[in-house]
């Protein structure tokens, strides 16, 4: 083989040598470019599944913000709820406080409740200095109309008489049941004169009603010293005092109210 023929093959065997080194460096170069490829798809694919994972915990964030606040509505309307409840617990409770206190039948305060207020009413006119005045009031003749026309009867006087009494009283004076037939009224910044003159009207009314009805009244004034106990005993004597004078009379009505 000739010179000339030796290098041929020389550069020929180079030559092919660089194109495998080419060859070879193309292949490492694909390889990278798929290898960053598929770093890039999986990058991306990793940005997608954070992107779900932050919008579904962003959404996990709104649905537990949207209970956390029905729960607060809900707490609320229940404590709102509660409220309304003892509210009504209060009202219910303070009606039969007061239905325990007043007579069913007539609406005025019954024995013990009424003379609690008697005491506050006394204490009030001392500490204001005024006069006061109680008044032990007895229907006639309530027991004969019971026994003779009925009991429904006697209550229909009942109620007419405290009726007609509310009317000639003021709003605030106090009326109490002390007994079956039997009546304590009391009035402040009022005398006794003034207090006769109503109770003159009282039975006034009761004689041109259907029921002609009367009552007899006895009188006291407060007295420096005095008990609502004292009180109530000088109204009662004055009370007796004055159907004495009835039977002395032999008349069937009264001709007035009198006080002693």
């Amino acid at each position: 083989m000739t010179i000339d023929a030796l290098n041929r093959s020389a550069f020929a065997r180079s030559e092919a040598a660089s194109d495998r080194r080419r060859a070879s460096q193309d292949r490492r170069a694909g390889a990278d470019e798929r290898s960053g490829a598929e770093l890039d798809r999986n990058t991306a694919l990793a940005d997608r599944r954070a992107g779900a994972t932050g919008r579904s915990n962003a959404q996990l964030d709104r649905n537990t913000a949207l209970a956390d606040r029905r729960a607060g509505a809900t707490r609320r309307s229940n404590a709102e709820l509660d409220r309304n409840t003892a509210l009504a617990d209060r009202g219910a409770s303070a009606r039969e406080r007061e239905e325990a206190f007043v007579d069913d039948l007539t609406g005025v305060y019954l024995r013990g409740a009424g003379f609690a207020e008697m005491e506050r009413d006394i204490a009030r006119a001392r500490r204001l200095q005024q006069t006061f005045v109680l008044a032990f009031v007895d229907i006639d003749q309530l027991k004969s109309i019971n026994d003779s026309r009925g009991h429904a009867a006697g209550d229909r006087m009942l109620v007419n008489v405290i009726k007609t009494i509310r009317a000639k009283l003021r709003p605030y004076d106090l009326i109490t049941r002390y007994g079956g037939d039997e009546f304590i009224c009391t009035m402040s910044d009022l005398d006794a004169a003034e207090a006769m003159k109503r109770f003159t009207l009282v039975n006034a009314t009761l004689a041109e009603s259907t029921e002609h009805g009367s009552v007899t009244v006895g009188l006291a004034g407060l007295q420096p010293g005095d008990s609502l106990k004292d009180l109530v005993a000088r109204a009662d004597a004055s009370l007796y005092r004055q159907r004495q004078r009835q039977r002395r009379a032999h008349m069937g009505e009264p001709d007035s109210v009198r006080s002693s």
